[in-house]
């Protein structure tokens, strides 16, 4: 077995919607990134990685390669899967708390985890999301950007 932890983080810059976890949140602003910026499938990706041993999201998939630049993440995320999978290492569980003052994100969290269990083959039992805020501290609590925190649980035989 083995732990991985991932974080990430993007600006918020004008736009009429975000995307985290998959989902097309409406909101005023949008992640500033070489792909859809979704923070959260960000995180969980380099927690996946960071488990296997893999490197992170930017050694796989550069923001300076075009074949990336507006990219799902999902794609991504289920690309991160394969790569555990030929490696013959399975996901147990991911968890995950998405940093952000607003917009408020219970009603979206249901979809989420099933965007990502779908992602990584797994059932949505085993994918946990969370959000919060830092009561208007800092970077997220100012609304200057979003980010995400990931940890995850894989299984199988390393090398």
């Amino acid at each position: 077995m083995r732990v991985g932890m991932g974080y990430d983080a993007h600006r918020l810059v004008a736009g009429d919607h975000l995307v985290l976890g998959g989902v097309e949140i409406p909101f005023e602003k949008k992640l500033l990134a070489h792909s859809d910026g979704d923070v959260l499938l960000h995180a969980i990706a380099d927690s996946l990685l960071g488990a296997a041993g893999l490197g992170d999201i930017g050694v796989h998939f550069p923001d300076n390669d075009p074949a990336y630049r507006g990219i799902s993440s999902l794609v991504l995320l289920e690309r991160v899967g394969e790569k555990l999978t030929e490696a013959g290492l399975a996901v147990q569980n991911v968890d995950s708390t998405i940093v952000a003052q607003q917009p408020k994100l219970v009603s979206f969290i249901p979809q989420m985890r099933e965007n990502i269990a779908a992602a990584l083959g797994l059932d949505s039992a085993m994918v946990n999301v969370k959000a919060t805020t830092t009561e208007g501290m800092g970077f997220t609590g100012s609304g200057e950007g979003i980010a995400a925190y990931a940890v995850c649980l894989l299984v199988g035989k390393w090398h």
